[in-house]
């Protein structure tokens, strides 16, 4: 049998409380896999992996990084003992050195929440292989849309390519009005996700890729880059058109959608 060719995806994690806090959200999460062929192996750039260049996880045992502090102790016992697989991570690491971009592996590191947290409501049997993608807040969008189409390649090898980030993510305004799970979203968080939305539609790339700059309350939803980023790899890695897999809010400030490329 031929193996599948994977779209790419784009989900937002959100607060790692997600795992325990009924929401759409979380309930979309936990349906992932029913959105994919079953990948041979997971290939998931995470916001919480930020490094000067591309890095990639190569190791073969994947610790589970609790990057996070003021939580519930239930949350520091979660494991997430997905394997790594070395020779994927050779695989990305010499597509990005052939499309031009310095790459590099690391042996020692395991996954952040961004990357575990989705995976164990998608997968929560850790049975498919896993290796993760830094993002790089010290270049562009556009560098990140071209780290991407670099590995578009491997969807062809059945890996499912994950971005995980927040289409908002102003944690700033979440503590500082004390906004509770259910809390009402302002129109500065909807008007930006509804933009996003519109330019997918539109086949916008330049604009999306511009978007912090360019739509509404850009700056104010993503105050730093490091959560929209792995949308621009995923988008790189599917290609247009886009389609909006989930729309929702949690905390009123963190949009929750999820995106398919390809």
């Amino acid at each position: 049998m031929p193996r599948a060719v994977q779209p790419a995806l784009f989900v937002s994690h959100g607060s790692p409380m997600i795992l325990f806090e009924p929401s759409p959200a979380r309930d979309f999460l936990a349906g992932l896999a029913s959105h994919v062929a079953r990948p041979d192996a997971i290939l998931i750039i995470s916001a919480h992996h930020d490094r000067a260049e591309a890095v990639v996880t190569s190791g073969r045992d994947l610790a589970t990084i609790h990057d996070f502090g003021g939580f519930p102790q239930i949350l520091f016992d979660l494991r997430y003992p997905a394997k790594g697989d070395p020779a994927l991570a050779d695989e990305v690491v010499r597509l990005l050195a052939q499309a031009g971009h310095r790459a590099s592996r690391d042996p020692a590191r395991g996954l952040d929440h961004g990357a575990w947290v989705p995976l164990m409501l998608g997968w929560p049997e850790a049975a498919i292989p896993i290796v993760q993608l830094s993002i790089s807040s010290a270049h562009p969008p556009q560098w990140h849309h071209r780290i991407g189409q670099a590995i578009a390649p491997l969807r062809a090898r059945n890996v499912l390519i994950i971005g995980s980030g927040s289409l908002t993510h102003n944690l700033r305004a979440l503590v500082a009005e004390g906004r509770d799970h259910d809390a009402p979203v302002p129109d500065w968080v909807s008007g930006f996700a509804d933009w996003v939305k519109d330019r997918f539609d539109a086949g916008d790339t330049d604009a999306v890729l511009d978007a912090v700059a360019r739509g509404p309350n850009g700056r104010a939803n993503h105050p730093t880059t490091d959560h929209i980023l792995p949308l621009f790899t995923a988008m790189g890695a599917g290609g247009m058109p886009a389609q909006r897999l989930h729309h929702s809010y949690t905390y009123g400030v963190l949009a929750m959608d999820a995106y398919r490329f390809g």
